[in-house]
């Protein structure tokens, strides 16, 4: 475990040095003070708007640096031929990929909580005392980081077995996927073809259930998440991040790079 903390803490160092990575932040932080503006000329609560517009802001460019860091954390390496040098330290090939993907998710933890202490101090500017959302934010932006973690895993886990382009691609219709895959449950309940039933409720299971972690309109309205919710979510994550590392681990330790 100590090497792949080691993998870990530099995947955090070299993405923390990444241009594309404050670019990404500076534009979400950009639209959450927008939101200020916005909720000065929308006719509501503001409050629900700043946490509204906030919470997407963090979800979408969240979901940008999952994908477009994902698929890079193990292809760049094969690019830039670093890949060899890697392999002759005494780090095993699986401990390289799981160093990667907590590297990637310390980044996106920390991400997360510099922009989910910009929404509160939105928040607190406009309300000038405590309101409801600004504690609802908190445990929203934790079920934001929960899913950027199961799109982070795909991103890798396609990395080791397809092109960038593919692999972004295909993380990128997943994540829209997962976002209805609710629906395929409905949809296996309304036929009575057995194949078809039995396909629906497949791809239900295999498809990422990214429904499980939508709080945003909760957090907007002021009302707090559940601590059951909150722990079948991370459960959630722990089992299909698990899967998608060790397919990540197969793939990558079987390939050849000579």
């Amino acid at each position: 475990m100590t090497k792949v903390a080691l993998v870990a803490r530099n995947t955090f160092r070299e993405l923390v040095r990444d241009r594309v990575l404050y670019n990404l932040i500076f534009f979400a932080l950009l639209l959450i003070g927008a939101s200020l503006l916005v909720g000065q000329l929308a006719i509501g609560n503001l409050e629900k708007v700043i946490s509204d517009i906030g919470l997407s802001s963090m979800r979408f460019f969240g979901m940008l640096i999952a994908i477009f860091i994902g698929i890079q954390l193990v292809s760049k390496e094969i690019d830039r031929r670093t890949i060899y040098s890697l392999l002759s330290k005494p780090v095993h090939r699986y401990e390289l990929v799981i160093g990667k993907f907590f590297g990637l998710g310390m980044t996106l933890a920390i991400n997360s909580s510099i922009m989910a202490a910009g929404i509160v101090a939105a928040l607190l500017w406009v309300s000038w005392g405590y309101v409801p959302q600004i504690s609802a934010v908190l445990p929203a932006s934790y079920m934001i980081f929960l899913e950027l973690l199961v799109i982070t895993g795909i991103a890798l886990a396609m990395s080791t077995l397809s092109s960038p382009t593919v692999s972004a691609l295909v993380t990128f219709l997943l994540y829209i996927a997962g976002n209805f895959s609710s629906n395929l449950l409905a949809m296996a309940d309304t036929t009575d073809a057995a194949p078809l039933k039995w396909l629906l409720k497949s791809l239900y299971f295999v498809i990422p259930n990214l429904s499980n972690f939508s709080a945003i309109s909760t957090a907007a309205h002021g009302q707090m998440i559940s601590g059951a919710r909150l722990g079948f979510a991370t459960l959630y994550v722990v089992i299909y991040c698990g899967i998608l590392v060790s397919i990540a681990v197969l793939v990558f330790d079987r390939r050849d790079f000579k």
